[in-house]
This record gives C-alpha cells, structure tokens and sequence, in this order.
C-alpha cells in the first residue's frame, strides 16, 4: 500500500489525481466514474467553493469509499477484472476543482506570510 498526500498541483499531475479522495488497486481507480459535490471542510482549507468525491455503492451516495466497496474493488482485481483505468496518463489535465483548490490553498498560504 502506497499513500501519497497530493498537497500540490503538480503531485496531483504527476499520479494522475482526479478527486480527493482517489482510491487506486493495481494503478485502477476502484470506481468507473467520479462523481463530486461540495466539500466545506477543503473549502475552508482553500478559502473557494471545491468539490470532493462522492462514492456511489449499490446505489447509495457515501462521503468516504465504504468498505464493501474497497472489498469488491481488490476480488475483481485478483480475480481477473479486465477493466481499464479511467484516467490514462496521455490523457491527464487537472480537474477545475483541483486547480481552483491548490490556488485557493497558495493564496491563503500567501496571504497569511
């Protein structure tokens, strides 16, 4: 298990960060799709309105990965999932919410100098 805290534009280029959180097995996002919504905790880190992810499970909405999804995420990769990722880095530009965040973060940051 790797864990790398994205505290930058360019880390989050440099491993492809789509949305806080991101969840990888095997370099493979453990969902298909990234859904967001507004996060006041991160806004209040950034001084800006920024969206965080949302988990969809068995079609409910969860803040944080519920572990039954993580679960299922690992046995499809141990067991053959074929799935690609669904970020390629030829393909990567950073996600307006993470821009607007790590500017909002260097402003602050800035400013309290």
């Amino acid at each position: 298990m790797n864990k790398v805290n994205i505290t930058s534009k360019e880390l989050a280029e440099k491993y492809l960060f789509v949305s806080s959180p991101t969840l990888r097995i095997n370099s493979k996002d453990i969902t298909i799709d990234v859904k967001e919504s507004n996060c006041k905790d991160c806004g209040d880190l950034c001084g800006d309105n920024v969206d965080c992810r949302v988990f969809t499970y068995e079609g409910v909405d969860y803040d944080e990965p519920p572990k039954e999804l993580i679960i299922n995420a690992i046995l499809k990769e141990v067991y053959g999932n074929q799935t690609e990722s669904i970020v390629k880095a030829n393909e990567y530009v950073l996600p307006e919410n993470l821009r607007l965040f790590f500017e909002g973060q260097n402003l602050k940051s800035n400013i309290s100098k």
